[in-house]
């Protein structure tokens, strides 16, 4: 006899929401095209009538979507990934059953399929699976963010990666992770009263498991086999799902490739990336800083009338900074500051308020009034656009920085010069000017490490309502 679980229950219940998106976008398309069909547009002619002579094709599409759907786990709950990394496999689910359901009309020989009525449904399909799915998720968030089925986590290492992986789930709540404490071997817990809760050594983990009631388990330190073998062999006994974060995963590309040999399961660590995505990069910052160039355009006129009512100079500043293969080039913005700003910046070199190689002060005496409007909700750095059309910029990677103020062979900037510069990235909604040097180069390196279309349009979202704040620029 078959124990019906709530995973059952929850499963059986997205399946069906599907099944009715999937009769909504069959009869929303035959609905919009309903001259090219040979029977009237309602309920019964399209998925019970017999005499439908495209009724097989409907029905073996729904069946085809939803074993799709199925394969690619979209019939659950994953809250460690990306949305769009589900959507991305609605779009594809529904691209092949497409592919199937085109194959299987020129085998079956349907005449007089409608291609329009195909696209439509296609269409639909992705629409309809995307939108309850994004509802779903956030209903889902706002659960967990409650504290409903949240789950207890062990770290196993107090080190900065154990450090790190805390923070980042502190910041999703809908995660559901509610970190416990760690386990260390080389930190006596007295050493550091006010850092992380250090509950023991690994040799504890079966009581400090059993007592705190842990369902998952983070290994972000490397120990020798003898010890991990153990760790594994004991949460097997209780039950606990053990996650590992994979060694030198900060110098490693963020996509790993896992396959199998025989028996054993081979990580791949590759940091090349495909030569078309790069393409694919490029085609898209051109077309957006195109679309972006016509739609701000009467702005640019704006702001150039109200910066030379402002004060005395140019429009625009042209700043000297590394591009991509350490190459130079000049990147636009609107002038913020006055006319002589580079004269006078020997006089309060000294009065830098960041570390690292990076000129900024909160009070900068050069800037005008008009200047702080448009550094605070980043106008002044719209002219990139025009960097953008020119290949010399993306609209998202590493800030580039000033040639005058970090020399090229700096170690720390060997990295960042690999790609492009960027408009915006992840020193943009990590914290803008607040963000630290050290701080600013380890997400760059991130980034770059870790990129994909996905990633820069995750970024490109997120930038919006950071600049609306106006937090954190000066």
């Amino acid at each position: 006899m078959i124990k019906i679980t709530k995973h059952h229950v929850i499963k059986s219940i997205y399946v069906l929401i599907d099944i009715a998106c999937i009769f909504f976008s069959i009869w929303l398309a035959c609905w919009i095209r309903e001259t090219t069909l040979p029977f009237d547009v309602h309920f019964n002619n399209i998925f019970v009538n017999s005499a439908n002579p495209f009724l097989p094709i409907f029905l073996f599409w729904g069946l085809v979507a939803i074993f799709l759907n199925d394969g690619l786990h979209l019939y659950e709950t994953r809250r460690e990934i990306f949305e769009t990394a589900e959507i991305w496999s609605v779009f594809r689910s529904v691209f092949v059953s497409t592919l199937f359901v085109i194959v299987a009309i020129f085998i079956v020989k349907v005449i007089h399929f409608p291609r329009s009525v195909l696209f439509l449904t296609s269409l639909a399909m992705v629409l309809t699976f995307s939108l309850w799915r994004i509802l779903k998720r956030m209903f889902v968030g706002y659960l967990v963010a409650q504290g409903y089925n949240n789950f207890n986590a062990l770290i196993i290492g107090c080190g900065k990666v154990g450090k790190v992986l805390v923070k980042e789930i502190e910041k999703r709540p809908a995660l559901g992770i509610k970190v416990i404490g760690f386990l260390d071997d080389f930190k006596d817990p007295a050493s550091e009263p006010d850092g992380p809760k250090i509950l023991g050594k690994m040799a504890d983990f079966m009581t400090v498991a059993r007592w705190e009631f842990i369902d998952k388990v983070f290994v972000t330190t490397h120990h020798d086999d003898r010890a991990f073998l153990q760790l594994l062999e004991e949460a097997k006994e209780l039950g606990i799902a053990v996650r590992v974060v994979p060694h030198g995963f900060e110098l490693t590309s963020g996509e790993f490739a896992k396959y199998n040999i025989g028996l054993i399961p081979i990580l791949e660590y590759c940091d090349a990336q495909p030569f078309h995505r790069q393409i694919g990069k490029r085609i898209f910052d051109f077309l957006i800083a195109l679309a972006g160039t016509a739609i701000f355009l009467p702005f640019f006129l704006v702001i150039a009338v109200i910066i030379r009512m402002d004060s005395q100079g140019s429009v625009f500043y042209k700043s000297r900074r590394y591009g991509r293969g350490g190459r130079i080039f000049n990147m636009y913005k609107f002038r913020s500051m006055v006319a002589n700003a580079d004269q006078v910046f020997d006089a309060i070199r000294d009065r830098n308020e960041v570390d690292g190689p990076i000129f900024k002060i909160k009070q900068d005496p050069r800037i005008t009034r008009v200047g702080r409007i448009l550094r605070k909700y980043s106008l002044d750095e719209l002219p990139q656009l025009f960097n953008v059309l020119q290949g010399q910029m993306s609209l998202v990677g590493p800030r580039p920085l000033p040639v005058d103020q970090v020399r090229k062979e700096d170690l720390r900037q060997l990295k960042r010069l690999q790609v492009r510069p960027g408009m915006t990235g992840l020193w943009q909604i990590r914290g803008r000017s607040d963000l630290s040097f050290v701080r600013l180069v380890k997400w760059d390196v991130w980034y770059i490490n870790n990129w994909s279309f996905w990633l820069d349009l995750n970024i490109l979202i997120q930038t919006i309502p950071v600049v609306i704040r106006g937090k954190g620029a000066y």
